[in-house]
């Protein structure tokens, strides 16, 4: 420390403050002559110092400082003189022991050389020395000093950091993840509730407006005699053929008045480019194409997502979703964002769009029961999305990405609804063909050709969610000109073993030569073709125009305004033409063009345009002269689609469109290659980078239309021919025959009567699937009694023993045979009233057994067969006149003589009373007199119901909303006695006379669309008592004993058979095989083919 001390001492003496310099230079003074220099380096050391404040001072005449320091000076040279010898250095140093004097002479030596060159050659090596031996010591030591300081700060700080991460680990486990759990429930809550406020608010603006629109419409009590224009739309309901026939009311009509402005305004150009094809970087080229299925490490992944359901099943908390993930929901209009949730028993879509005041909300729950099918789907060609099909035929089309997609797919099908029929995850499109069977039931012509198209479109990804993957029907007619339209005639047909493009025989060499000279110099464009699809958005917006929301879609796509009206649709033989005149335009059909008439009217009225070279006004699609209305033409339409040419040859279009021609060499011999975006796996979206460049391609896509899946791969099997098949019916010994192909073979077989009075109700519900183990096990037909006598009997299609091929086994209820053994409903009627077969209906599985008419103004349900009365309800103000349950054993409905009727919701899991609720699901009113029949088809959401007023009214199902009214035409009223609905959309009413009216009129069946349209009447000479639907055909059964098949459209009678007594009831079996009558005489009439000389109808 003493030679840093000295160090400070040094520099305190060379300060400019003299208060410094005073007492620095005092304390080196008393130091000097009090305190033994250590060695003579340390000397040199502090005179080298002093010198150097000295110098300083003499060169500037600071006499201050050199009187503080001169003092220091002559005691160091007193001190080291002699053993620096300075007697030989310095012999002209003036003698320290002058006295005052020596200050005065040392002055003037300081600057002679000798002095100078004294204190550079023995002084400064000396302090050089000092300096580097003794102060290195302390500098190391100071290092040292400072090191452990540094360590010690390092360990504080390290310590400190410690403590702090150990209490922010406490503060986020105690406190904050409890706040962070608790904020994600309270948003997950507030959001939830505020989803509620607005599904509450749009629900009571739909109600509102729902009764609104009943109130003053023309069942209401503040009906205007001024008839207000009403504005349609088309349902997204499906019937079990996938056909959307229903049209549902427009409360947000926009007649499109400023699109018709801005087209009128834009000039008219018909030269429409079809030769531009959009560009595809080649970082979006796919390397190569695979099958959509799960793959095999998912399939593992999915096995033990099952397991580990199974193990924990009994924990899992039912209102916690077991899934969740972002996705959008793929609708027609729009593409909305939202959050799929899956639990143990719901389904959940919630839409994250934001809140509007006006417009409609996406959110909807379903529960898992309800699920039929979950396939797996393309979207933007990239396998990322999933459809949902559930039992009331509604579905649901959701994108994710590819992992988020296979996994929500895992998990939904690990938690076993129970009504999932299959699920096409674990096997290519493909795969899934061969194993459902359909082309061979097809081939062998036991579905038709419209449903095989159908299946082979869903299997193969189409949808009806997506404009670019839209359902593609073919072209099958030629002729649009003729008067008369002769389906057995081959010439009025298209070829369809051609691509549309060259059904013209004479652009084949140009299609060909376009194909073999196209060259891309980039390597990135395949040869093609067509320069077009199709089935694109454009193509399916081109036909639809006319109906919403396919028009709104249509002025979207051509940026908010019509397109002229050269182009659109507006004639049918116009439209063929235009495919024979150009290569370019390849569209084939959609499948409304077989089923859904009103899209070829303009029932709302659109300005669509005036045609260039006539100055016509565009409306109505101008029809072919062999249709006389849009009804017309749809029917025959379908009927050629189902002709024996176009069975015949229907197998070679599959094979362009979903065959081994749709790719590779046969294609290309085939002419049938289209650009290469079009096709799956062409293009690899994800290695797109750029976002701009992406949403561009996905664009691209969307509009240029996307070729189905491939799902053969060799030949498609021919059909049989209509009378190899027939012959083919006719020689199985289980398979019975369908009667409705055999029309002209009809004959009626007696059965002893089962019950001891005749038989008002008659039903052969479906029966379930068996193994082959169970083959030939009865099965069931029900009868019951105008004294409420039930039979459970067994039944079979066809001869157990083979001695009489293709009849029917009956074997009477036992119990029936002791009076004492037979059961009854439980329950009296409504005396004086007529007891009829529309009193009952029984569930398709045959469980349970409603009955109703009772004098308490109840309806009841039975077990079967041990007849046990299960469940009472009263609802209804008077008697219960009705009952109808629809198809899918969802909905029951009661109609009554209160003129009101009601529609329960069924529990299908039922085993007991629970079956039949106490609470109704919707309360349906409207008509002036008492209910006499209704009907209900979940399938499209339809409630009907007849009145003695004459009228019929139709609601939806799940909604409870008034439709419209059907009015039976003439002058003179009728009452409403039977109404049945066809899968294909038509209403059949008869109509009989008001006992009341002073003009009596006759019988009368009647007519109507789907829709409320008035198709015709047909006079019958008897009051029919019964008829059922089947199909095309309406089987009917009058006073007279009159069995009559009628072709549905047309009201055309194809077979009668004459019975010996008035009919009760009329029955078909689920097999179509036979009709089931009974007779008032207390028969039971069996209606089947006869064997002998079978000729097909």
């Amino acid at each position: 420390m003493s030679k840093l001390a000295l160090g400070i001492l040094l520099v305190c003496a060379g300060s400019r403050k003299l208060e410094l310099c005073a007492m620095a230079t005092a304390r080196l003074h008393t130091l000097v002559q009090t305190r033994p220099l250590a060695s003579l380096e340390e000397s040199c050391y502090l005179l080298a110092g002093i010198n150097d404040v000295l110098a300083r001072a003499v060169r500037e005449g600071d006499q201050e400082h050199y009187s503080f320091v001169i003092p220091v000076v002559r005691a160091l040279l007193e001190r080291v003189g002699l053993p620096l010898r300075t007697w030989q250095h310095l012999p002209l140093l003036p003698h320290t022991d002058a006295g005052p004097s020596f200050f005065d002479h040392f002055q003037k030596y300081a600057l002679t050389p000798e002095w100078a060159s004294f204190v550079a050659n023995v002084v400064k090596p000396a302090q050089e020395q000092y300096s580097s031996v003794q102060l290195k010591e302390q500098h190391e030591t100071m290092n040292g000093f400072w090191n452990q300081c540094y360590e010690a700060i390092m360990v504080a700080m390290h310590r400190r950091s410690r403590g702090v991460g150990e209490c922010k680990l406490r503060f986020q486990s105690q406190i904050l993840s409890a706040f962070q759990t608790r904020l994600a429930e309270e948003q997950q809550r507030i959001l939830a509730v505020q989803t509620n406020l607005r599904n509450q608010h749009l629900f009571i603006c739909r109600r509102w407006k729902s009764a609104k629109l009943f109130l003053t419409g023309p069942c209401g009590p503040w009906a205007s005699s001024a008839t207000q224009p009403l504005y349609w739309k088309l349902s997204q309901q499906e019937n079990f053929a996938r056909m959307r026939l229903k049209l549902t009311l427009n409360q947000s009509f926009d007649s499109h008045y400023q699109a018709s402005c801005l087209r009128d305004n834009q000039g008219i150009s018909t030269n429409q480019n079809t030769s531009w094809l959009p560009p595809i970087t080649a970082e979006a080229r796919a390397m190569q194409q695979k099958e959509d299925v799960v793959a095999e490490e998912d399939i593992l992944a999915l096995q033990g997502q099952l397991q580990d359901v199974e193990a924990h099943d009994g924990a899992v908390d039912k209102k916690k979703p077991v899934i969740e993930e972002d996705c959008d929901l793929v609708t027609l209009m729009k593409v909305v964002k939202g959050r799929f949730e899956v639990t143990a028993t719901q389904m959940y879509f919630i839409d994250l769009s934001p809140v509007r005041e006006e417009g409609e909300r996406h959110d909807f729950t379903y529960p898992l029961t309800m699920l039929r099918e979950v396939h797996l789907r393309r979207y933007n060609l990239r396998r990322s999305a999933l459809e949902f099909f559930l039992l009331d035929q509604t579905n649901f089309f959701l994108n994710f990405t590819t992992k988020t997609r296979n996994k929500m797919f895992g998990r939904i099908v690990a938690l076993h609804p129970p009504n999932l029929l299959y699920t096409s995850g674990t096997r290519s499109p493909a795969e899934l063909l061969r194993a459902s069977g359909l082309t061979q039931r097809w081939v062998n012509r036991e579905i038709s050709s419209f449903e095989y198209l159908m299946h082979l479109n869903t299997i193969a990804g189409r949808t009806y969610n997506d404009l670019s993957q839209y359902p593609v029907f073919p072209w099958v007619l030629a002729d649009y000109s003729s008067s008369e339209l002769d389906l057995d005639d081959p010439t009025i047909y298209r070829d369809l073993s051609r691509p549309i493009g060259i059904v013209n025989p004479k652009y084949i060499e140009e299609v060909k030569a376009k194909y073999d000279s196209f060259v891309d110099i980039t390597g990135t464009v395949e040869k093609f073709h067509y320069g077009t699809h199709y089935s694109n958005s454009a193509g399916v917006l081109h036909y639809l125009v006319r109906l919403e929301p396919f028009t709104s879609l249509h002025i979207e796509l051509q940026s908010g305004r019509f397109d002229v009206a050269d182009r659109q649709f507006h004639s049918m033989e116009g439209t063929w033409k235009m495919l024979m005149e150009s290569p370019n335009d390849v569209k084939e059909l959609i499948p409304e063009f077989f089923y859904l008439p009103e899209f070829l009217t303009n029932m709302n009225g659109f300005d669509l345009g005036r045609l260039q070279s006539s100055k016509e006004r565009v409306d109505d699609v101008k029809l072919p002269l062999w249709a006389s209305s849009p009804e017309d033409f749809i029917y025959k339409h379908r009927k050629a689609l189902e002709s024996e040419y176009v069975s015949s040859h229907l197998h070679e279009w599959i094979d362009l469109i979903f065959g081994y021609k749709q790719k590779g060499p046969a294609a290309v011999e085939a002419l049938n290659v289209f650009y290469y975006v079009s096709y799956e796996g062409a293009v690899d979206l994800d290695a797109i980078k750029d976002p701009v460049q992406r949403e561009a391609t996905e664009g691209i896509i969307n509009n240029f239309g996307q070729t189905p899946c491939q799902l053969l791969k060799e030949p498609h099997p021919k059909r049989l021919s209509q009378e190899g098949a027939l012959l083919r019916m006719t020689k199985s010994d289980t398979k019975p025959p369908n009667l409705f192909l055999f029309l002209q073979n009809l004959k009626a077989y007696v059965v002893e009567a089962p019950l001891s009075c005749p038989v008002v109700h008659v039903s052969v519900p479906r029966s379930p699937a068996r193994s082959f183990m169970q083959h030939g096990l009865m099965d069931t037909l029900v009868t019951v009694g105008t004294d409420g006598s039930l039979g459970v009997h067994g039944w079979l299609p066809y001869d157990r023993t083979r001695s009489y091929p293709n009849y029917f086994t009956f074997e009477r209820d036992p119990a029936l045979l002791n009076a004492k053994s037979s059961k009854r409903l439980a329950g009296v009627f409504q005396p004086g009233a007529k007891v009829h077969s529309r009193l009952f209906v029984l569930s398709s599985d045959a469980k349970f057994l409603v009955s109703r008419g009772h004098r308490e103004k109840s309806h009841r349900a039975h077990t079967s067969p041990n007849h046990k009365h299960t469940a009472q309800v009263i609802l209804h103000k008077d008697v219960v006149t009705s009952l109808a349950m629809d198809s899918c054993g969802m909905y029951l409905m009661s109609g009554s003589r209160d003129t009101t009727c009601i529609l329960w919701e069924l529990n299908q899991q039922a085993t007991s009373g629970s079956f039949l609720p106490n609470k109704p699901f919707q309360t349906l009113c409207g008509h002036d007199d008492e209910v006499t029949c209704v009907a209900v088809v979940t399938e499209l959401d339809m409630a009907l119901s007849g009145s003695k007023d004459g009228t019929v009214n139709v609601h939806s199902v799940r909604e409870g909303h008034f439709l419209h009214t059907l009015r039976l035409p003439g002058d003179s009223p009728e009452q409403v006695a039977l109404l049945t609905v066809s899968h294909l959309g038509f209403i059949c009413i008869h109509g009989c006379p008001n006992p009341q009216a002073l003009l009596k009129g006759g019988h009368a069946l009647h007519l109507y669309t789907i829709n409320g349209k008035y198709l015709m009447k047909r006079e019958v000479p008897r009051a029919i008592s019964d008829m059922a639907v089947y199909d095309d055909f309406l089987v009917t059964g009058d006073d007279d004993g009159l069995l009559v098949i009628w072709e549905l459209f047309g009201l055309v009678q194809r077979a009668s058979l004459p019975l010996c007594a008035p009919i009760l009831t009329v029955a078909h079996t689920p097999t179509h095989s036979h009709i089931v009558c009974s007779l008032e005489d207390g028969k039971l009439v069996v209606v089947g083919v006869s064997t002998s000389s079978v000729r097909p109808t």
